[in-house]
């Protein structure tokens, strides 16, 4: 009796083992990986919003990995966003691909992992492209439990499908359902006046008009482009301030109500974007350290909402270009460091700046080997040297307080280059110097500068003799000299010939007028005999006066000639 019963034991417990293996895979494989919303009706050009969630209510999970696929010829991935995620570390950044159609995701939960029946990993940004029906699936998809053993706990993967269609026109007139009820009023917007644009401006308002005999209006805001609207207004208003909404497209619906009745309804489409794109950077194609002038700049922003509209690059100083290319290639540069700013513009007028710098390395620099130091006027210019082989030369020539003059020459396979002046150098003193310029454009360093004096020749010739400057100047300064010593002598001796006719004069003056004053006294002491004689007669009265008359006159004449003389002396 006893054998019988441990074999039925022995049955009892390898049944309940087996049991138990049966149920643990049910009880242990309880995630689920799914899409929120799965479905909807949406128009081209129209954004979906779409979040890939994980439901594991029974078991804490700390890892989800994926792939999603998408039809890419009926949507495209605008962006990827992370906000809200129950994903505190991502083991490889999430990437999606637009040519092929997939999305892949992969990232862990911090312990103690998550419990519960939404847990969002991303919200995935799609834009209709075309009409249709487009599903949405996992290719993959994997949950690990929160275990130490990283058991996969993946029970299903959801499905998403949306019917696609054509643009939803911006106003939608509602026929009256009853007859005399007002017709579907005319909204419009002052801040969000085309349909089809996007606006920064997340505080739309709307206005239309309100007839008479119009007793209730009702509003209604959403993301469905038609639908009757619920929120009704027992004083029929005329506009509507809404504030803060979400970055997404909107449609505002309007309907009034009069005696007979609900008219038609008015759907007025707007879309708000105010988050700036994404950050993103800017790759040299050459380097950021290249002796190509002209690099090639490259750079892809994203925007999650309303897309990319434009760039501006602005290089240094220089005003911005403004492309829609996501390639530019810049200008000529000059060698040395240039700062490059690139400006990300959505389409709703949000920007994102991304910001580098390039250095524009100097290409070799040309050596001056031969030139004159001293030049004549007139003289053609000669000078040579080496650079980099087949560079065009650009030869500066610049005079004393001018500015430079440039003239281009060519080096050749060897590297040697040689100039020849094309037009003549005045007198003066020239500075000299060389840059280079490859095929690129890029340029060297200027080459060290040289002084190049051009003056007259340091003699001349009369004749067959050259006589120098020098010896021409000494010669008409011993001339010169041998002038003034010359008119220095003729001066003294016409002085000592002054000196020695002075002398005589006075001599001769002495004596003249010693015997003119004993002339004159012996004249008068005449005449005083002849006036103290009574018997005289008129002959000899006669003769008397002309003796004084004639001595008056000579006194007169000879003090006149004297005093000539002395004045020719002095």
């Amino acid at each position: 009796m006893i054998k019988p019963v441990i074999k039925i034991n022995k049955f009892c417990v390898v049944l309940l083992g087996i049991c138990v293996l049966l149920l643990l895979p049910a009880v242990a494989r309880a995630a689920t990986l799914y899409f929120s919303p799965s479905s909807g009706s949406y128009a081209i050009g129209n954004n979906i919003p779409v979040g890939i969630f994980v439901s594991s209510a029974d078991q804490a999970m700390n890892a989800a990995s994926g792939i999603v696929s998408f039809p890419p010829d009926k949507l495209e991935v605008t962006s990827l966003s992370k906000d809200g995620s129950i994903i505190a570390l991502w083991v490889r950044e999430t990437t999606f691909s637009n040519t092929l159609g997939t999305i892949n995701f992969e990232g862990i939960v911090l312990n103690p992992g998550f419990t519960g029946a939404s847990g969002k990993i991303i919200t995935a940004n799609f834009k209709v492209k075309a009409a249709g029906i487009a599903p949405i699936s996992f290719s993959s998809g994997s949950v690990l439990a929160n275990d130490g053993k990283g058991t996969n706990i993946l029970a299903s993967l959801g499905s998403a499908s949306f019917s696609l269609g054509e643009q939803i026109t911006p106003e939608v007139e509602t026929p009256s359902v009853v007859v005399g009820a007002p017709a579907a009023p005319k909204i419009s917007s002052p801040t969000h006046p085309n349909s089809e644009k996007w606006y920064s401006n997340n505080d739309p308002k709307f206005t239309w008009k309100v007839p008479e005999d119009v007793t209730r209006v009702r509003l209604l805001v959403g993301h469905n482009p038609v639908v009757v609207p619920t929120v009704s207004y027992s004083e029929p208003i005329s506009e509507k301030q809404l504030e803060d909404l979400a970055d997404e497209v909107w449609y505002f619906h309007c309907q009034l109500q009069n005696k007979f009745g609900w008219g038609g309804v008015s759907h007025f489409k707007f879309q708000i974007d105010t988050t700036p794109p994404l950050p993103f950077e800017i790759e040299v194609k050459e380097g950021k350290e290249t002796t190509n002038p002209q690099p090639t700049l490259v750079f892809e922003a994203t925007d999650e909402m309303s897309g990319i509209d434009y760039y501006e690059v602005k290089i240094d100083q220089e005003p911005s270009i403004k492309i829609k290319e996501k390639e530019y290639k810049t200008p000529v540069q000059t060698f040395g460091i240039h700062t490059i700013i690139v400006k990300a513009v959505d389409k709703a007028g949000n920007e994102t700046l991304a910001m580098t710098e390039i250095n524009i390395l100097a290409i070799e620099t040309p050596v001056i080997t031969d030139y004159p130091k001293t030049l004549l006027p007139g003289a053609n210019l000669l000078i040579k040297g080496t650079a980099a082989i087949e560079n065009k030369i650009e030869l500066y020539i610049q005079k004393e307080n001018e500015e430079s003059k440039v003239d281009e020459t060519e080096s050749d396979k060897q590297g040697k280059w040689s100039y020849i002046g094309t037009e003549s150098l005045r007198e003066g003193i020239y500075k000299v110097w060389a840059q280079s310029v490859n095929f690129l454009g890029a340029r060297s360093k200027p080459s060290e500068k040289v002084t190049i004096q051009v003056s007259p020749p340091a003699f001349i010739k009369i004749g067959k003799l050259a006589i120098d400057y020098l010896t021409t100047i000494i010669l008409l300064l011993v001339l010169i000299l041998a002038i003034v010593l010359g008119i220095i002598w003729a001066w003294q001796k016409i002085i000592k010939r002054k000196k020695r006719l002075r002398k005589e004069i006075t001599e001769a003056e002495k004596a003249l007028y010693i015997a003119f004053k004993t002339l004159k006294e012996e004249t008068k002491e005449q005449i005083a005999k002849l006036d103290g004689q009574s018997d005289l007669n008129e002959r000899e009265k006669e003769i008397s006066d002309e003796l004084k008359r004639a001595l008056k006159i000579s006194e007169k004449f000879i003090g006149k000639e004297i005093k000539d003389i002395e004045k020719e002396i002095h």
